[in-house]
């Protein structure tokens, strides 16, 4: 890019940003998410309750299901490599804001243990994410694991969002049947 503007090979512009003006390129970090007092201290308490567990019964992690949600974004992101830039030796990583959201898109859950993939579906065009689509979901994922894997779903630290009737109905430590 600076070398295009200016008419300049390349290996010159580096030449002088590196040498000369002693600078060095350095590929942008993402800003970390900022938790509550109350979400960090519910992180370390289900982490504590999970490293006792696995104290407990050595095969206790294979036997864990876990699910991610992920925005399915039609955009093309700019990469590491072309988010770079030019800075002095003192001067931090440069920050990097996050791409502007797609009009289009669509939700992507997955659920996985120790051995891959259990199960994923997409979020319907125009559905919402309700306490009620959250616990048809687990549903689903029950009847697959009972199919696969003969073995019954533990909800354990289920996500906030769910309203307090859902949140009643797979209180954490149920088991679903």
């Amino acid at each position: 890019m600076i070398a295009e503007s200016l008419n300049m090979s390349v290996g010159s512009v580096f030449t002088i940003m590196a040498e000369d003006l002693k600078k060095k390129k350095l590929c942008a970090r993402f800003a970390p998410h900022t938790l509550t007092t109350e979400q960090k201290e519910h992180r370390i308490a289900s982490s504590e309750d999970l490293i006792a567990a696995a104290d407990e019964d050595p095969n206790f992690l294979k036997t864990i299901v876990t699910g991610e949600e992920s925005w399915c974004l039609e955009y093309d992101p700019e990469t590491k490599r072309q988010s770079s830039e030019w800075t002095s030796p003192r001067k931090g990583r440069p920050m990097k804001v996050r791409a502007s959201k797609s009009k289009t898109k669509t939700m992507l859950l997955v659920f996985f243990d120790s051995r891959g993939n259990i199960h994923h579906e997409f979020l319907r065009q125009g559905s919402t994410v309700t306490g009620a689509f959250y616990k048809d979901v687990l549903h689903r994922l029950l009847k697959r694991m009972r199919r696969f894997y003969q073995r019954s779903l533990v909800i354990s630290n289920f996500t906030p969002r769910l309203g307090d009737k859902t949140q009643k109905s797979v209180k954490s430590g149920v088991v679903l049947n």
